[in-house]
């Protein structure tokens, strides 16, 4: 089964948050709604900023922990890198 790496912001350079799933589309749309309790939902973080995708789950897990280790700069940097408007990139993966 294969897996993705998200991160989602409040807005540019704002509050961050990374995530991993099996289910990209379900679990951004879940964080949307507020239908996740904790952190995303208490600061209203919604936009899907940058995401990976991973033939297995395993990778993807263990990204998200090295990413969760990483400096706030460093995220920003890997945001920027690919959206340096730090759209939301939902309608693309509704697609």
């Amino acid at each position: 089964m294969g897996g993705y790496i998200y991160i989602l912001a409040d807005m540019r350079r704002g509050r961050t948050y990374v995530g991993v799933t099996s289910n990209l589309v379900a679990r951004v749309y879940q964080h949307r709604e507020g239908l996740v309790e904790g952190y995303t939902k208490t600061n209203n973080i919604k936009r899907l900023v940058y995401f990976e995708d991973y033939v297995r789950i395993e990778d993807a897990i263990q990204r998200e922990t090295s990413l969760k280790r990483w400096y706030r700069q460093w995220k920003e940097a890997l945001i920027e890198e690919g959206n340096p408007e730090w759209r939301d990139l939902w309608d693309e993966i509704v697609k």
